[in-house]
């Protein structure tokens, strides 16, 4: 049993010599053990008490079953957990309780000593997820959430942000420039909520062609479509209790648009091919790089749904923004690179650390850590020093500014710049340069073979 923390459970049972034989059972194994004989007892003894685990049968007398008890607990403190018992026909029924946050299931005849080791277990996990949270508190009071490094102002407000709303359960949309860090907000978002023992699920919604948003998104039954062998949960079912991440949100195609803003307005959706009614338990927070209310204005991006996404607005400051967090930065990064590549420590001299300090980093943190990770790779010498920089950081301004050769040669060479600096931002991902450059993949793989940009 989990020390300093105590640990009650409540039995939950329509047959009384199941209910005393449990309770008997687990007297010695936990700290306080209560009993119900049915859903409506259950809750009153649960609002009324301080239980950490409930120990419901599937099938209970009145209008409400254990798998309502199940999700009434969920929604009252979500950090208690459920071990449902069931027959051997409603199996189906106990893995939906998994889904809505049971900890386990256990089939009849009753094993009492299985029942023990899934306490056990149980009690344990407990133990482990509230050592978790005390250990987020810690570092967000230090001001280091999830990983999160940086001391100065901007930082620190966005920080602060996260502190206040993390525990509730508002809807949040990470606005910043792409390579800020919106999903590791996000990840502190969740990390810092009573949801945090939870998924924390995050989809690319860029990434996906429409033909199989829908699919991902909500799931899709066996048959439904070609392809589609199987059942399949989508990221609203894998999330429930805790955390969907939908990144680069204003690139949800219109259709999408209209079946997530009736999810966020109703909490329930059905499966693509399916009749069942699923209910939605998932705090979303969205993130995007793009000004989402120029495409609101636009009519790209619907009103309605941008109002219900923008419950709780954080803006993500550019690292440009951040130059002072930029040497705590370079320091982290040379030694999760140095560990990870199984390199001798290195550190920057001081030209080398203030020309990177001073530079406009337009791929932002996701830049300077691709290229911290390229230092240590091929730099020999433990010391890093300007020679050692990546050519595209130590081009400064040329002295004369004056425009020289042919109309086609400036063109090129200004098309040369623009390309190699857009695929540096986008990690050199294909897909994402050529969109931002408004060209075809195609044409970018001309032009990169054509400029020499692999």
């Amino acid at each position: 049993m989990p020390e300093n923390l105590p640990f009650s459970v409540l039995i939950v049972d329509d047959e009384p010599n199941i209910r005393s034989g449990l309770a008997k059972g687990l007297v010695n194994e936990v700290d306080f053990v209560d009993t119900a004989s049915s859903v409506n007892e259950a809750l009153e003894k649960f609002d009324a008490g301080n239980f950490q685990l409930v120990i419901t049968d599937v099938r209970m007398p009145g209008e409400r079953n254990g798998l309502d008890l199940v999700s009434l607990v969920q929604q009252r403190k979500p950090e208690t957990t459920s071990i449902v018992i069931t027959a051997h026909g409603t199996v189906e029924s106990a893995v939906e309780a998994m889904k809505r946050g049971a900890f386990d299931f256990i089939t009849k005849p009753v094993d009492l000593n299985l029942i023990r080791q899934q306490v056990s277990k149980a009690a344990e996990h407990y133990r482990l997820r509230n050592e978790n949270l005390e250990l987020r508190s810690k570092l967000a009071a230090a001001g280091e959430i999830s990983g999160i490094i940086g001391n100065c102002g901007a930082l620190q407000e966005v920080l602060e942000q996260i502190r206040q709303v993390a525990p509730t359960d508002a809807t949040v949309l990470i606005q910043g420039e792409s390579g800020t860090g919106k999903e590791l907000m996000a990840r502190a978002i969740h990390d810092l909520s009573n949801r945090a023992g939870g998924p924390f699920v995050a989809m690319n919604l860029g990434a996906l062609p429409e033909s199989l948003l829908e699919s991902e998104l909500f799931g899709h039954e066996k048959g439904s479509f070609t392809g589609a062998s199987r059942q399949k949960p989508g990221c609203f079912e894998q999330a429930f209790g805790g955390t969907l991440f939908l990144d680069e949100i204003t690139e949800i195609p219109t259709k999408s648009q209209v079946d997530l803003l009736r999810v966020l307005e109703t909490g329930y959706f059905t499966r693509v091919g399916g009749e069942q009614v699923l209910r939605s338990d998932a705090r979303i927070v969205s993130a995007t790089n793009r000004n989402i209310q120029d495409l609101v204005e636009e009519g790209t991006f619907r009103e309605d749904l941008y109002y219900r996404l923008n419950i709780i607005p954080i803006q993500v400051p550019p690292l440009r923004s951040r130059r002072e967090d930029i040497p705590l930065l370079i320091k982290h990064f040379l030694d999760h690179f140095c560990l990870r590549h199984r390199r001798a420590p290195k550190v920057l001299d001081a030209a080398a650390m203030k020309l990177l300090t001073e530079n406009a980093w337009p791929g932002n943190i996701r830049q300077l850590r691709n290229v911290i990770e390229r230092l240590v790779i091929t730099s020999a010498s433990e010391e890093i020093h300007v020679k050692d920089l990546p050519a595209e950081l130590t081009r400064g301004p040329k002295e004369d500014s004056t425009l020289k050769g042919t109309l086609i040669e400036i063109a090129e060479a200004a098309e040369k710049v623009a390309i190699a600096q857009a695929l540096t931002t986008n990690d050199f991902h294909r897909e994402r340069t050529a969109k931002s450059l408004g060209i075809s993949v195609r044409t970018l793989h001309y032009k990169m073979n054509r400029y020499n940009l692999h």
